[in-house]
């Protein structure tokens, strides 16, 4: 088992209107860049291994607040980005509705392997988050880290770590800026598909 503190990015703009974000590259607002310092300040006193972020700048930004906070370094990786949104990204979900009906009902019937024109599933996105986790808890043994991500793609982390169906995933989607501390372990199995 290793402790991994995730935490979610600070606020966006897009945040405040429910806009579908993705790999779209958006900066923390005022708001989400006092998160972050809080953020920081609430991991104060913890010694860790490393900090992973995701490459977006709302992610990097957040996680570069709590490095500084800390004196340690970001370690950027790509696979810890939000879910791959595709043709929404930029919409809110009236227009994805409007514009995509037959995916997003799609959507709305299998949570887990629906995607979006062009864009990922729920399950892509874990595949490459759980590898991520794995990955990086190997590189520290047994040594506290700190991951900075997005919403559903921690949602997905925290999927496997309380057992639930990827399913619920939208369900276990972090505030922004909040750290929260699981224990992981590799040697879990995939969850099985909700039936």
């Amino acid at each position: 088992m290793s402790e991994i503190w995730l935490v979610r990015h600070g606020q966006t703009d897009w945040n405040l209107v429910r806009r579908y974000q993705g790999h779209s590259d958006t900066p923390l607002n005022a708001t989400g860049i006092a998160q972050a310092e809080l953020a920081a300040e609430s991991l104060v006193g913890g010694r860790y291994a490393a900090i992973y972020s995701s490459d977006l700048r709302r992610a990097r930004t957040t996680a570069e607040i709590i490095a500084r906070r800390l004196g340690m370094e970001v370690l950027l990786d790509p696979r810890l980005r939000e879910v791959n949104f595709g043709a929404w990204e930029g919409m809110v979900s009236a227009e994805i509705q409007t514009h995509f009906p037959v995916e997003w009902n799609a959507r709305m019937t299998d949570a887990q392997h629906a995607r979006p024109p062009g864009g990922e599933s729920v399950q892509d996105v874990a595949t490459r988050m759980w590898a991520a986790m794995d990955e990086f808890t190997a590189r520290h043994p047994g040594c506290p880290l700190i991951v900075v991500s997005h919403g559903l793609a921690l949602a997905t982390v925290r999927c496997r770590v309380e057992g639930a169906p990827l399913a619920e995933a939208r369900a276990l989607i972090p505030d922004n800026a909040q750290a929260l501390r699981v224990e992981w372990s590799p040697l879990h199995a995939p969850l099985p598909v909700a039936g």
